[in-house]
């Protein structure tokens, strides 16, 4: 038989070193792109971690077998503010919502102002009650799950998946269905942070429904949820939503995200977690890059110098944020940014741009 030499074994050694680097690296690459939230898995020390809860879109798009087509459903008042905005919203959805990777289905503006407006021809709409007079203390967005509430049960919702959206989103390719049959499919919001609120949470999530991690970092929009499911949570999270705004403590600590931590308190007291999804939505000016989200959420003012440079808070040379339109629709063919503004921002002001030059009756200030 023939003598290993020590050169040979050396060499066998590197390369068992990188096969085993190799299997490891797949292995949490796998992890990182296809977790699934409250797994865990023990590290070395005997410490536990959580699997990276954010999943990636499928690299191949295509669909296999029958779609499962969700509705897409977004509530508003008949305010101008929220009327320019929706009707931008429905010229993308329709522009992206027959496309072959797409599982848009049926449209519904939730008019919760308790009368028809004049968009009632341009936009599917279901005409919903406010609160009562007094009832959404002066915080209107109160009015949300109250809406969904009676949509779900006054409608005739054909799909069984619901896609909670926003005027100020922006469909900017078309949107397969994210959700699975157990999990519905959300946005990860840095600022809300259940774990840094813990105290005031445990007065609506109290310590024998389990960890405060069980609250998902979450609003209500975008999610794209089965049907069955929001039917349970929109009660919860309507009446959850009302206390926490009676509660000084709480509103205090939530101000205007209140009713995000209300729809993600009431998904856990029912049990359900969100797969919290990578490309599901970006947010200019902090995000600048396009990639693979597929919505654009232009709730941030984006105000630069003619260089290009971030001017956050104080009004810029260039600019542009949504308020400057409150009491109406912006005008046709907006001035682009300059060079060096990030993609996303162009992006915005391209779109609106083009849903202005092709909604009819477009009009300035109304």
């Amino acid at each position: 038989m023939a003598r290993i030499t020590f050169p040979v074994l050396v060499f066998l050694a590197l390369a068992a070193c990188v096969a085993t680097y190799n299997t490891i690296t797949m292995m949490n690459s796998s992890h990182r792109g296809h977790a699934v939230p409250g797994s865990l898995e023990e590290d070395g020390e005997g410490n536990v971690f959580a699997f990276d809860p954010l999943i990636k879109m499928p690299d191949d798009e295509k669909l296999q077998g029958p779609k499962r087509l969700f509705h897409v459903a977004v509530t508003a008042n008949d305010s101008p503010y929220n009327r320019w905005q929706c009707r931008i919203m429905y010229y993308w959805y329709k522009k992206f919502r027959d496309a072959p990777e797409s599982e848009m289905g049926g449209f519904t503006r939730i008019l919760h102002s308790g009368m028809p407006d004049n968009l009632m021809e341009e936009i599917p709409t279901m005409v919903v009650d406010p609160l009562p007079p007094g009832e959404d203390r002066g915080y209107v967005v109160l009015n949300r799950p109250w809406a969904f509430v009676q949509w779900l049960r006054k409608a005739n919702i054909t799909e069984d998946y619901i896609l909670m959206a926003e005027p100020d989103h922006l469909f900017i390719r078309p949107l397969p269905n994210l959700a699975t049959e157990d999990m519905p499919a959300a946005y990860k919001f840095f600022y809300i942070v259940p774990s840094d609120n813990e105290k005031v949470l445990r007065k609506y999530y109290p310590k024998e429904k389990g960890p405060i991690s069980n609250i998902d970092p979450i609003g209500n929009s975008p999610v794209i949820i089965k049907k069955s499911q929001l039917e349970k949570i929109a009660p919860t999270w309507s009446d959850v939503s009302i206390k926490m705004k009676d509660d000084p403590e709480t509103d205090k600590a939530f101000g205007w995200v209140l009713e995000m931590y209300g729809y993600a308190t009431a998904s856990a007291l029912h049990g359900i977690k969100h797969l919290l999804a990578n490309d599901f939505m970006l947010q200019p000016p902090w995000d600048t890059d396009i990639g693979e989200s597929r919505i654009i959420h232009y709730t941030y003012g984006c105000d630069y110098t003619m260089q290009g440079k971030l001017t956050y808070g104080k009004i810029g040379e260039w600019r542009f944020d949504k308020r400057a339109y409150s009491n109406g629709a912006p005008p046709k063919n907006l001035t682009l940014p300059p060079p060096g503004i990030p993609e996303t921002v162009r992006k915005v002001v391209m779109m609106v741009n083009e849903a202005t030059a092709n909604i009819p009756g477009w009009k300035e200030g109304e």
